[in-house]
């Protein structure tokens, strides 16, 4: 196999971040001696996430067994996804803000047809549901625990307790046409093809907020693994939250 060198679009801060908390890993554990030391590992599982690179690419890459490969990711991401903030400590630093967006994406994965419950009608394939909220400026705040695909945005808002958390905070929160319903601090455009004109300029100005929101989506789907995962759908929100501790640490 060929082998070249390549970059990742991450700054140096990340890389510290994850090689300290390695570190600490190893120390807990008594760790003596590993085939890469912890700066490696963790542009490893750097590459992994942010690139996307396949076990076997690394494996190559770094001079490593497929199954090491395979056991510095787990390990990488099973200690940065400890670190993410629940849902109520995210509210936190919710409850400061002017209001925030609620939005769902579709994570998609690598299922066949027969999986129905992670199909996605809305889409039109199979993948995991997972509920972001953002700040006014588009800055990620939370993402949510992964669902079957085939859960409606506010099925999964409501079992994920945001929309309580948001009416017990009396926040204002802004989002689309799938949360109707939801309650009157979760506003939604109005719906419907023949609207008076003062619903289609509330329905503008509504999506002028909201479409904010996308640059948050665009910093999830920045990360290339997420664009198309191959791993077991049990990972997946570990996958998600370790995603999201990176950010915060590199930001």
């Amino acid at each position: 196999m060929l082998v070249y060198p390549s970059s990742i679009d991450l700054s140096s801060r990340t890389l510290r971040f994850l090689a300290g908390q390695l570190s600490g890993r190893q120390r807990q554990i008594g760790t003596r001696w590993r085939r890469l030391p912890t700066g490696r590992q963790a542009l490893l599982v750097l590459a992994h996430l942010r690139c996307g690179d396949t076990y076997a690419q690394l494996a190559t890459g770094f001079g490593v067994g497929i199954a090491t490969v395979y056991r510095y990711i787990r390990e990488a991401v099973e200690i940065l996804a400890a670190l993410a903030p629940s849902l109520a400590e995210a509210m936190v630093t919710i409850r400061t803000k002017a209001f925030v967006i609620l939005d769902g994406t579709l994570l998609p994965i690598d299922r066949i047809a027969a999986d129905t419950p992670y199909y996605s009608g809305k889409h039109k394939r199979h993948g995991m549901n997972v509920q972001v909220l953002t700040d006014p400026f588009g800055r990620l705040l939370w993402v949510s625990p992964a669902l079957p695909g085939s859960t409606h945005d506010l099925t999964a808002a409501r079992n994920h307790g945001i929309v309580d958390a948001l009416a017990a905070a009396g926040l204002k929160c802004w989002a689309d046409k799938a949360y109707q319903g939801a309650g009157r601090h979760i506003r939604v455009p109005f719906r419907g093809r023949r609207l008076k004109h003062w619903k289609r300029r509330h329905n503008s100005t509504h999506a002028k907020i909201r479409c904010v929101g996308d640059q948050a989506m665009a910093v999830l789907k920045g990360w290339r693994l997420l664009r198309k995962l191959r791993c077991s759908t049990t990972r997946i929100t570990d996958i998600v939250s370790a995603v999201l501790v990176l950010h915060h640490a590199s930001t």
